[in-house]
Parts: structure tokens; C-alpha cells; sequence
């Protein structure tokens, strides 16, 4: 009898012949009674070779387990039971024209051909038609009216379309669609050389290179053998929080200037260029590029950047705690955040929410805690979680991790050391392998798979940003809401448009 899913460790690497090739029925069976006993998916994605397409996927319960099928032209949708499979089947139709028959709601996600030239499943032309140029959902009614915004936003923000259906003021629907700056990511990572990969994946998203280097590197060294040693784990781990720091620290400050509260909005604004500023001494960039590679780190003098980056930290802890009290206790603060796009824990639950949005709805999963790795295997780390799910509690969520990652940092010991040298011109990567790497980046579960060929050249490099299963869930904390408590909202979330669009 064929085993329905292997049990893996994050960033280990596998063979894929020990991975459970199931008959479409028996995937379809196994993927949807994993995700109806509290299964969240974190990959789930197409890929073809020789000719013949495929569909795998990654669920974790407190276990990663991967199991994979031949791909059927059609098979029938999941979204309209479980709502966590619609962007991944949506997906997976755009990528390879796999159709997910009776999806509630088929359209595209990043607006591109596909990659194997089939006919286009959802019936538009990408070489004339203008992204975004479908039905959008509709509420008829005379009190009805809609509101567009986007995608050319009025500050300096990537693209993005929001289409409101309201009566009056109150919001009864929200509907976002992304994808206007696909770049093909995934492709370009399987196109080129591996000399620029790192540089590929330091642009996913700019305010997560971190993160993403660290899954990057992980994978690959997982692949090639290697073994960054412990000073590079820790490291790679001050320079996650630091990145952390900066956009919880920059999020507070935003959120401070959308209820028109402004010292806290310069005071963390300020700080959080302190933060920036700890990044640029660590690697000589202020968003962390040119730090991380595969089984080393790019810096030196370890050791004293680490005694001054502790030091500074010691001094703004204070000032961010006495800030914090500003903004917290303020009524007039309060009565904007309290209550105020709400996501319930069910519904956070069934959308597979990650990271703090899913964390400040009562959801206690932080990668960090559930598949620790590195420097988290010593440094133990509770995620930290609200309730009440609504604005305040994202707030408060950050805050928490802020103060957290902060202790973190104070409690570390370097010594010198300057890991393997390798040349990434000459990696040589296991043939006929694969492997998931999960990080908890600020926005929450980042997860990273290869799939490598019986040469060892990548056949496939999946990417998934937090913000692929987060999205719906600011359209959630929407329904009901005053249309003028979008841009708080949509900011107590602060999700990533580049991430996700890749």
C-alpha cells in the first residue's frame, strides 16, 4: 500500500523518490482531510518535467508532510469547502492551465502566460488585454455604489487594485487585485546562473531580504551539503530580528500617523532609522543585502559590531517602551484601534492567516516555535498573541515581539569566526532532490522549495510570502467597516505587494 505523505524536517533535504507519487484521487483525498483537521497548507504548486505536469504540496500540522500526483487537466475545486486552497488553485490554473472546475471565483493572480502554453483558462489575451481588465464581484442594488483605488497609488507604493462595494460608508465588500509588477521570479531563479541567485532573491521583497537570504541559503546548503557553523546561525538570526525591529518599529509609526497621533509617528519613525542604521553596520546595507550566502555570512569584526549593536539596543529599549505607553494608553488612540477591522479567530482559521495578523486573532503559530532551526533550537521563542483580532491587537502583537526580539539580541554571545568560504559559481547541488524551508519573517511564514533535477540543475524554485495567504484576510477586516478606515486597516496588516506578485 503507497504511504498517502512523508514526514519531513524543515530545510532537510530529501530524495524525491521517497516523496509519495499518489493517483490524482488519493492526493485530492489526502490534501483536502489534512487541511479539515486544522492542516494549514505551505506549499502547494505545479511543476512539469519530461513532459508531464504535476501538482505537490506541503501541509504542517505540528508535522511538515509532502506528498505529490500527476496533474489532471481538471479536477474539482477545493476553494468553494476550504477556503485557504483559493489563491493556491488560482495559481496553479495561471502557472500551468490546470483548471480547478467550479471555483467560486476563477481569475488570475499575477497576470502572465503560462508556463507549459496551454490555452489560457481564464478566456483574456495577456498581450492586449490591460491587468485587471475582468468582472470584478458586484452587488446589485440601487444603494449600492463602488469605489476603486489603485493600482497607481498617491505616495511612492507598488501597485495594487482595491474595488470597494459599499451603501453609504459602510464597506460590504472588498476585493484586491495584485499583480500588475510580476517579474517572474521563479523562472528567472531556474534561468540563471548560480552566481545570481542570491542577488535574484535580496529582490523578492526588499524589507524581507533578510528572510528571504536566510531561506535561500538554507535551502542551498541543504542541497550542496554544507554546514553553516554556529556563529553564522547566530548571525544570520541577529540580523532576522534586526530586520524585525525595523518594520515592526516603522508599522507603529505608521499606524501613529493614521490616527493623526504624531510625536509617537517621528518618535518611532526615528527609531526605526536607528534600527536601518544596525543593518548597515552589520553588512554594510540598510535592508541587509550583500550579508547572507550559502554557508557563510559576508562580514567582519562580528564580535564588536554585536557588543555596539547590544548597546544601542539597551538605549532605545527605554525609549521605545516609554513611547509605546504614549501611544497605547492614549483614548483618542484607542477608540481608533479598538475594534476596528476585526478578523475573528475562525475566520483567521479558515483563511490560514500567518504571522501577526494570524497571531493577534488568537492563532499561536510562529515558525520560529513550531520548526525551529538555528540559533532558535537554544534560544526558545513563544509567539506572541492577542485576541481580539482587530487593529489594536496587530499592534500589540508587534510591540510584543519588538520588546522579545530586543531580549534576544541582548542575550547573545559571539565568537569570531568566519564560517565555510565557498564560491556560489561552483555549487553542486543533489540531483533528484528536494527541499522546504520555512522562516518566521516579520510578516510571518516564509517558505522556500527547490526541486532538482536527476542533474542536479533546479527544476523548480517555489516562493510563498506571508502575505499569499494574508491578503484575504485585510479584505475580511474590511466587511462592515467605515471606507475611511481602510488605510488603517490595510496598515495594521502592511502586507507585501512585491512578495507577492514576484
Amino acid at each position: 500500500m503507497v504511504s498517502t505523505s512523508l514526514t519531513i524536517k524543515n530545510g532537510a533535504c530529501i530524495q524525491r523518490a521517497s516523496i509519495p507519487n499518489l493517483s490524482f484521487e488519493q492526493f485530492f483525498e489526502n490534501l483536502k482531510d489534512l487541511c479539515s483537521k486544522d492542516g494549514k497548507i505551505v506549499q502547494y504548486f505545479g511543476y512539469e518535467e519530461h513532459g508531464q505536469g504535476k501538482l505537490l504540496a506541503v501541509v504542517r500540522t505540528d508535522n511538515l508532510f509532502v506528498f505529490e500526483c500527476d496533474a489532471p487537466d481538471e479536477y474539482p475545486s477545493l476553494t468553494g469547502q476550504d477556503a485557504k486552497f483559493n489563491l493556491f488553485e488560482r495559481e496553479i490554473a495561471e502557472q500551468y492551465g490546470i483548471i480547478p472546475r467550479d471555483h467560486p471565483w476563477l481569475k488570475s493572480v499575477r497576470f502572465h502566460e503560462n508556463y507549459c502554453g496551454k490555452p489560457d483558462v481564464f478566456g483574456q489575451n495577456y498581450q492586449e488585454d490591460i491587468p485587471g481588465n475582468y468582472p470584478y464581484y458586484s452587488i446589485l442594488g440601487e444603494e449600492i455604489h463602488e469605489v476603486g483605488v489603485g493600482p497607481v497609488h498617491a505616495g511612492i507604493i507598488e501597485p495594487g487594485h482595491f474595488r470597494f462595494s459599499c451603501t453609504g460608508e459602510k464597506v460590504l465588500h472588498l476585493e484586491i487585485q495584485l499583480g500588475y509588477q510580476h517579474r517572474g521570479v521563479e523562472q528567472l531563479l531556474v534561468q540563471t546562473p548560480p552566481k545570481r541567485w542570491p542577488i535574484i532573491v535580496e529582490g523578492i521583497a526588499g524589507d524581507t531580504t533578510i528572510a528571504n537570504s536566510i531561506c535561500f541559503s538554507r535551502s542551498i546548503e541543504a542541497l550542496s551539503g554544507l554546514q553553516a557553523d554556529g556563529e553564522v546561525q547566530l548571525v544570520r538570526c541577529l540580523a532576522l530580528e534586526l530586520e524585525r525591529l525595523c518594520n515592526h518599529i516603522g508599522d507603529l509609526g505608521a499606524l501613529s500617523g493614521d490616527v493623526a497621533f504624531l510625536p509617537p509617528a517621528s518618535y518611532f519613525g526615528r527609531m526605526r532609522g536607528e534600527f536601518l542604521n544596525m543593518l548597515l553596520l552589520l553588512s554594510g546595507n540598510r535592508f541587509g543585502k550583500g550579508l547572507i550566502r550559502p554557508g557563510r555570512i559576508l562580514s567582519g569584526n562580528r564580535k564588536e559590531k554585536l557588543r555596539t549593536i547590544q548597546t544601542k539596543c539597551a538605549g532605545l529599549k527605554k525609549e521605545i517602551q516609554h513611547v509605546s505607553q504614549l501611544l497605547f494608553n492614549a483614548a483618542s488612540v484607542l477608540s481608533r484601534f479598538e475594534e476596528t477591522g476585526v478578523v475573528s479567530n475562525q475566520c483567521a482559521d479558515e483563511l490560514g492567516l500567518v504571522g501577526v495578523a494570524g497571531r493577534a486573532s488568537g492563532l499561536n503559530y510562529d515558525v520560529r516555535a513550531s520548526f525551529p532551526t538555528d540559533y532558535y533550537l537554544k534560544h526558545k521563542i513563544d509567539p506572541q498573541v492577542q485576541l481580539s483580532g482587530d487593529v489594536y491587537a496587530r499592534a500589540k502583537v508587534r510591540l510584543d515581539e519588538i520588546i522579545q526580539s530586543m531580549e534576544m539580541i541582548a542575550a547573545m554571545e559571539l565568537k569570531e569566526s568566519n564560517g565555510e568560504e565557498i564560491s556560489g559559481e561552483t555549487l553542486d547541488l543533489q540531483p533528484s532532490s528536494f527541499v522546504v524551508t520555512l522562516s518566521e519573517g516579520w510578516r510571518g511564514e516564509l517558505a522556500h522549495a527547490i526541486l532538482t533535477d536527476e542533474t542536479g540543475k533546479l527544476l523548480r524554485y517555489k516562493i510563498k510570502d506571508p502575505s499569499f495567504h494574508n491578503w484575504n484576510g485585510l479584505a475580511q477586516a474590511l466587511r462592515g467597516e467605515e471606507i475611511s478606515d481602510f488605510p488603517l486597516c490595510n496598515k495594521s496588516f502592511n502586507l507585501s505587494y512585491c512578495g507577492f506578485d514576484l
